[in-house]
């Protein structure tokens, strides 16, 4: 081979090592951010509904703090290498658009919208829909823990809310594999919330209408 060619070989092997070194470390901080904020919502599934404001304040600053975080990320990704990179930060930035779509609907009772989550988050279409997958995957769950506290009206709130990002993602032409398995994983969680909502309305603990045009708030 020719010296300079292996020269040139060399430079850029180090150089790729020290960037994916800078990306590390940024995705380090993205990291305990994440774990940060899914250690305080697990909380939701103990805390009194009229408590929550305090619980997801703590939760909204720290999404906010990672702002600094991913422009400078931004800053060190080479023009046109982003999808080079992503996989470095992607379950990072998949858990902190849970934890966002999360506190937006126990706040709202609305999904986050992708336009939303990008002014505090850079990410493709791919890494919104996961953290959305995994919010509903969190509400099935909350479902079942709101009726053992005694809040029977969020299991249909929360299935007239799961049924309509489920309409959503059944209209999407799903190409990538690994959104597909997901978003049959929806099916289950729809199933588990309905079960939940069957036995409080036969039970008629609920006064929350179960009309699919009701107001969810």
């Amino acid at each position: 081979m020719d010296p300079q060619d292996l020269e040139n070989i060399s430079t850029m092997l180090e150089s790729e090592v020290q960037l994916r070194e800078k990306i590390k470390e940024r995705v380090v901080e993205l990291d305990k951010k994440a774990r940060t904020v899914t250690g305080l919502l697990n909380k939701v599934h103990s805390t009194p509904f009229n408590s929550l404001p305090k619980l997801t304040e703590p939760v909204t600053q720290t999404l906010l703090s990672c702002q600094p975080i991913t422009a400078a990320l931004a800053e060190i990704i080479p023009p046109n290498e982003f999808w080079r990179w992503k996989d470095m930060w992607s379950n990072s930035i998949r858990t902190l658009v849970f934890a966002a779509g999360f506190v937006e609907y126990l706040t709202f009772r609305k999904l986050i919208t992708i336009d939303q989550v990008s002014e505090r988050l850079e990410l493709p279409p791919e890494d919104y829909l996961q953290g959305i997958i995994s919010l509903v995957n969190e509400l099935s769950r909350l479902a079942v823990n709101s009726v053992t506290m005694g809040n029977f009206d969020e299991p249909i709130k929360i299935s007239l809310f799961v049924k309509d990002i489920f309409a959503g993602f059944s209209m999407l032409n799903l190409k990538n594999d690994i959104l597909r398995r997901r978003f049959d994983s929806l099916k289950y969680d729809l199933k588990k919330v309905e079960e939940v909502v069957y036995d409080v309305s036969l039970r008629k603990l609920s006064s929350a209408p179960l009309d699919i045009e009701a107001d969810v708030r």
